[in-house]
């Protein structure tokens, strides 16, 4: 998914402020099925190289979700709610 900084915001209630070395241009989100696979896949990142942005968190709506930046300062994130991908939206 791709979301616009202004619809991003808008959509999460919250203005964001990014630190200098992140270009905020997109987000690529990915999604993975348990909230145990998002605290992984947030060290493995890190550990090979990935800019931590945001460690993992269980927000207000129910989703854990984590944030890393790539090599050229895109954001990613990582993001679970505790279910498989099929089953998410029920």
């Amino acid at each position: 998914m791709l979301y616009g900084r202004k619809d991003f915001e808008k959509m999460t209630n919250h203005q964001y402020d990014y630190i200098k070395g992140l270009n905020g241009h997109f987000e690529i989100a990915l999604y993975v099925d348990t909230f145990e696979e998002v605290d992984a896949s947030f060290r493995r990142t890190v550990e090979n190289g990935a800019t931590p942005v945001l460690e993992p968190t269980t927000e207000s709506w129910g989703q854990r979700t984590c944030y890393i930046a790539d090599p050229e300062g895109n954001l990613i994130e990582i993001g679970s709610w505790n279910k498989p991908y099929e089953e998410k939206d029920s």
